[in-house]
């Protein structure tokens, strides 16, 4: 073997461009698979974490006749007692905070201008909303009591042409199905950096919104923020009861979830065309050489050097090739990812066109993942190996008397 190693070395030093010319095509291939796994890693893993902490949290409690889509408001379909259960939620160990939520659909308007939102009522204090209110921009945050402030995104703020100060309207349906409008103060401004959420999202206090509503104190659901939010299933089943529903964060991003398992068949797909691209290239380099020694494999035949070995010399070559190359591209996507993950890939305006369901961010960050980059850097080394197969085997074939007359 050690004889077989020195051969193969040996090859691969003699023409030392191509040797590098090749470690370059597969060093490359593979950086740019480890570095486009990294970034949709951290894409996927920021939307659903921009979606826990906006809007689903980890857990949510709801009325079991409580239909999201309709965001209805109708007394027996929302929680009378949130208050109480919202103490009850946060009294469990594991977690963090929990608070009543209640949603609305609504049209917020100038004199100029009218949009639909959602709207949100919430205790302004509690932990569930910290990432609103860290992300409070311009003006101050509204208060528990606040009566008459709203707080709005900025990029709504700006769309509308709207500032810190101003009165906007906000018209709304109630529990009665009939429409309500009053004036309110724009308190503050907010911006979270998810667009989907900043143009489409106001919050009141939950008392003037329950008020607004005529809800009579009740809430939309209970949510509730996680230490782990791999225990979200056990503390669901800790709070189960008759006439709840216990949503976990799994339940409620079940579209991101479903659209990432579907898309997952195409990103296999690309890393086999990289892949095959980067066996053709193997394949070639060692086809070439073949060609250039077929003297050489005579005499190596002609002096008792069996297929066999000769199959494996050639196995040997292709699999340095690709370890080094392997290595190297490994090294180089890390470097990537580090890069996304620091800087990050600013999409800007790419990201309105995602759904409420999918909350990409105007940055998007590279997350390293270990597992996925060891299954990379395997599968490449078996293709390369693989695509080594067919000019070994050609060279180990070769008949002595044939290889030796050859010019």
């Amino acid at each position: 073997m050690r004889q077989l190693w020195k051969i193969a070395y040996r090859d691969l030093t003699r023409n030392r461009r191509r040797s590098l010319l090749t470690l370059v095509a597969v060093a490359l291939g593979v950086a740019m698979l480890v570095t486009m796994t990294g970034l949709y890693a951290g894409a996927i893993g920021d939307s659903i974490e921009n979606n826990i902490r906006l809007q689903t949290g980890h857990l949510q409690v709801r009325d079991d006749s409580y239909d999201e889509d309709k965001v209805g408001l109708a007394w027996e379909d929302l929680l009378d007692n949130s208050e109480e259960l919202a103490t009850q939620v946060q009294s469990i160990e594991g977690v963090k905070a929990a608070s009543p939520v209640l949603w609305a659909t609504g049209i917020i308007g100038t004199r100029e201008e009218s949009v639909g939102v959602r709207v949100f009522g919430i205790d302004p204090l509690s932990d569930v909303h910290k990432t609103v209110r860290d992300g409070l921009a311009d003006g101050q945050f509204i208060q528990p009591d606040d009566r008459g402030g709203i707080l709005l995104g900025r990029r709504l703020a700006e769309s509308m042409g709207v500032m810190v100060g101003d009165q906007v309207s906000l018209l709304v349906n109630t529990s009665n199905q009939q429409a309500d409008e009053a004036t309110f103060t724009v308190r503050g401004l907010y911006h979270t950096g998810v667009p989907t959420y900043d143009d489409a999202t106001v919050f009141l206090p939950l008392s003037k919104a329950q008020a607004f509503t005529r809800t009579e104190g009740r809430a939309s659901a209970i949510t509730a923020l996680l230490d782990d939010r791999e225990q979200a299933d056990a503390i669901a089943q800790a709070l189960s009861g008759p006439g709840f529903t216990l949503l976990t964060w799994r339940d409620m991003n079940q579209v991101l979830l479903q659209a990432v398992e579907m898309s997952m068949g195409i990103t296999y797909l690309m890393y086999l065309i990289v892949l095959a691209v980067v066996a053709v290239v193997i394949a070639n380099t060692l086809l070439m050489s073949v060609f250039e020694r077929v003297r050489e494999m005579g005499i190596m035949a002609a002096l008792g050097m069996k297929g066999r070995q000769i199959m494996m010399m050639f196995m040997l070559e292709a699999g340095t090739l690709g370890l080094v190359g392997v290595a190297l591209g490994v090294l180089l996507g890390s470097l990537g990812v580090l890069y996304l993950a620091t800087v990050g890939w600013d999409i800007g305006e790419m990201a309105t066109v995602a759904t409420a369901e999918v909350a990409y961010g105007e940055v998007i960050y590279g997350d390293f993942d270990p597992a996925a980059t060891l299954a990379l850097s395997v599968g490449a080394m078996v293709i390369i190996l693989l695509a080594s197969l067919y000019p070994a085997w050609f060279a180990a074939r070769l008949e002595p008397i044939d290889a030796l007359r050859t010019e």
